[in-house]
């Protein structure tokens, strides 16, 4: 569990997205939404949270339910990007009555099978990279310029040598191939959840496909915000001051 913001705050819940952790919401937290008490975890499978299975979606969702029981928190927001989305509403439709607002960030669901078989063959095969430079080099290529010092900051955090001298950020890669298999299910039915959600697709990007929207309409109707953004898939990174300026307005209420 990463802690982040004030401990008195509103808590706000914060899903990963797959192949990532809970350090990843750090600035969004400190320089973003300062006020609130983030719980940003690291996800069953990832960072430093327990690697066993099973690693299927409602085995998380239990887990993020009961790390909110251990935080004391009943009720909350939830943040979640990617898979972390994913998990956010199946989170809400499990549990409607511990679920405030639901903000997406570019949510990875109902994905094409095909599209998720070849993610989880390049996760299987996974070689690595044979130093810290070239990891830096790869994670850096096509990123726009303002996305860098993230990319640099995850690496501080994640990148690990294994015992095979070669270099890693650190996740279970069975875990991260049993997600991808999950973001090809279709969407979780959110009818029994009564909160808001704002869904902020990344518009550079197009993994938020036309069958997420027409479910989420049909369940939430005008509880459905939608507030696209140019950016990439890691929209916090790419633009991170229309990340933080969206969800400080749209979780404080001001959804205009």
């Amino acid at each position: 569990m990463h802690r982040f913001g004030a401990a008195d705050g509103a808590p706000l819940l914060a899903v990963h997205g797959v192949t990532g952790h809970g350090g990843r919401y750090r600035a969004l937290a400190h320089r973003g939404l300062s006020e609130r008490r983030w719980l940003a975890v690291d996800l069953r499978g990832h960072g430093q949270s327990d690697w066993r299975a099973p690693w299927t979606t409602e085995q998380h969702v239990a887990d993020l339910l009961e790390t909110m029981d251990a935080e004391g928190v009943e009720r909350c927001d939830v943040v979640g990007h990617s898979f972390g989305g994913l998990l956010a509403t199946h989170l809400a439709a499990t549990a409607p009555e511990r679920v405030g607002k639901v903000v997406l960030l570019d949510p990875a669901i109902a994905q094409s099978g095909q599209d998720m078989l070849e993610a989880a063959e390049e996760t299987r095969h996974d070689e690595g990279w044979a130093s810290e430079a070239e990891a830096r080099a790869a994670r850096a290529e096509g990123r726009p310029p303002q996305a860098l010092p993230f990319v640099e900051a995850d690496l501080d955090e994640a990148l690990e040598r294994g015992d095979d001298g070669r270099y890693r950020l650190r996740y279970c890669r069975s875990t991260v191939v049993t997600a991808w298999s999950e973001m090809a299910r279709p969407p979780a039915a959110l009818d029994v959840f009564g909160g808001k959600l704002l869904l902020v697709p990344a518009l550079n990007d197009g993994m938020v496909g036309r069958a997420l929207v027409d479910a989420l309409e049909r369940d939430l109707g005008d509880r459905l915000t939608v507030q696209g953004l140019e950016a990439g898939h890691m929209v916090y990174w790419d633009a991170f001051d229309e990340t933080a300026a969206l969800l400080r307005s749209w979780l404080a209420g001001d959804e205009a």
